[in-house]
């Protein structure tokens, strides 16, 4: 063989491993969006919109949290935001507690905690910013303690996560998680 057919054959080469790790590239790029398995598909699944779902080891494969912690447990609900602003408020005292904001397609829009919140009290307005221009016209008296959440996803997922340090705590936690409202408003 000549020099010219290896760079043909080297070239050739070069050009199918490129092409193969575009390809791998975009599916797993693309796969969080066509799958059928997603976040949403399995909340979908266990419960109906703005219903709140405990998500621990007591619960069907189908819904899982991910953390699988066992020192926090976790409550999460599906909201559509095309039915009006979403909020999320709970009452109760727990040493520490966390909630997230997701997409449709999982990718985190906002998180906070405690520490963030005034008076550490959860009480989330989740909206789209043509939602935060009719509530700042009329600023409702309720939502003055609340945090505000633009989100240009129209669906999502929020989740509450809450901290047990030891056993004693397990009542109080699972007392927050429970009194979540998840409310289209």
């Amino acid at each position: 063989m000549d020099r010219a057919s290896w760079f043909r054959i080297g070239y050739a080469l070069l050009l199918g491993l490129l092409g193969a790790a575009i390809l791998h590239i975009t599916i797993v790029l693309l796969l969080p969006r066509i799958s059928d398995r997603s976040g949403w598909s399995r909340m979908a699944e266990a419960s109906d919109l703005y219903q709140p779902v405990m998500l621990h080891s007591g619960l069907p494969d189908t819904v899982r949290d991910g953390n699988r912690d066992p020192l926090f447990r976790s409550i999460a609900c599906r909201f559509d935001l095309n039915d009006g602003h979403l909020r999320l408020q709970a009452s109760g005292a727990v040493p520490y507690w966390s909630a997230s904001v997701y997409d449709r397609a999982g990718k985190n829009l906002y998180s906070l905690n405690d520490l963030n919140a005034r008076d550490k009290a959860l009480d989330i307005v989740v909206l789209t910013p043509a939602q935060m221009l009719e509530v700042r016209k009329e600023f409702p008296e309720d939502l003055s303690q609340s945090v505000f959440v633009e989100s240009r996803a129209e669906e999502g997922i929020a989740v509450v996560r809450a901290f047990v340090p030891d056993e004693s705590w397990t009542p109080s936690v699972e007392g927050f998680l429970e009194s979540l409202r998840c409310q289209p408003q």
